[in-house]
């Protein structure tokens, strides 16, 4: 016996009505989860931009503190820059917290700052070779060309990418009409990576970055700073076990004047000139690390300091993933 039509017709109401009443639910909670992530995404990007804000103030500061180090540097040292000296020492990584004051006035802040890590360093770009010594005018300069030669056999990199290097550079001080009238001269470089418009490659910028830097002028290597590499590639008379010998003298007791160096050489016939060597340093790269949670941000700014005046020629910040060392 058929149930009646009536009942069928309610069944099917009920079922509707009950798959209805699921969609709904459905939406409602996607509606609601959707809200809710959204709500937690606007807190996390809050969160990580209002970090990377105070990382960059603490950076700043750590900037400033530098240049002081740097400006007191030079009023006691007389002038002589070596590595025994304060600002040569790396500060290893610290936690925050240990660079506020511990009275109960800034107990929050000490709080808030438990897992926020400081690191830092000052290096001597002197103790480097220059790129721009290459090219003085518009013309090749001999006595850098020559370093720049050594250091390339030294590393074993190609010497077509030096000759392509000093030709570019050549071609972009250029005053002439062809040189200006040459649509394909690339701008003048700021950083090691940008050498790789003047014709060097990846790798071998990798394996120069420790050895070379670009300055806005012309610089002395400092004999006080320099690894063993460098002084090998400026000193033509010496070999590298003299460059060697060199650095352990200068380690003992650091060179107050060329002079020094002279005698520091022992028997190599190294000459020493102003142009290509030096005691001192203008220029100075500050690097800083501040570690908050899963984020670390990362400053690098070069320096130049005139007497008692240190002043910010460029600096560069990034995020970096956590625990990656300084670049």
């Amino acid at each position: 016996m058929r149930p009646p039509a009536s009942h069928l017709v309610d069944r099917t109401q009920r079922g509707a009505a009950l798959l209805t009443a699921m969609l709904t639910v459905v939406l409602v909670a996607s509606l609601a989860a959707s809200t809710l992530w959204q709500q937690w995404r606007g807190v996390e990007v809050e969160a990580a931009e209002r970090g990377r804000t105070q990382s960059g103030w603490v950076l700043s500061g750590a900037l400033d503190w530098a240049r002081l180090i740097l400006r007191e540097d030079g009023r006691n040292q007389g002038g002589v820059d070596h590595l025994a000296e304060p600002w040569a020492v790396p500060l290893e990584q610290a936690r925050l917290s240990t660079f506020l004051a511990a009275d109960r006035s800034d107990a929050l802040a000490a709080d808030d700052a438990q897992d926020a890590f400081l690191s830092g360093q000052i290096i001597d770009l002197q103790s480097r070779l220059n790129v721009t010594n290459l090219v003085q005018s518009g013309k090749i300069d001999e006595p850098s060309r020559l370093a720049f030669t050594r250091l390339f056999e030294l590393l074993d990199l190609p010497a077509s990418e030096l000759a392509a290097l000093v030709d570019n550079l050549r071609l972009m001080q250029d005053s002439s009409a062809e040189g200006r009238a040459n649509k394909a001269v690339p701008l003048w470089p700021q950083e090691l990576d940008e050498l790789a418009w003047l014709g060097l490659s990846a790798p071998s910028i990798v394996q120069l970055r420790p050895y070379v830097t670009i300055l806005p002028v012309r610089t002395p290597v400092n004999l006080n700073t320099a690894p063993v590499e460098v002084i090998y590639a400026c000193v033509e008379a010496f070999e590298l076990a003299d460059a060697a010998n060199f650095v352990r003298a200068r380690n003992l007791s650091h060179l107050s004047s060329l002079n020094d160096a002279s005698k520091a050489a022992g028997g190599a016939a190294a000459r020493f000139n102003e142009a290509q060597h030096d005691v001192k340093t203008r220029f100075f790269e500050v690097r800083g690390s501040l570690q908050v949670d899963t984020t670390t941000v990362q400053e690098q700014s070069v320096v130049q300091r005139d007497a008692m005046v240190v002043k910010t020629l460029w600096r560069k910040r990034g995020v970096a993933p956590s625990g990656s060392p300084l670049q």
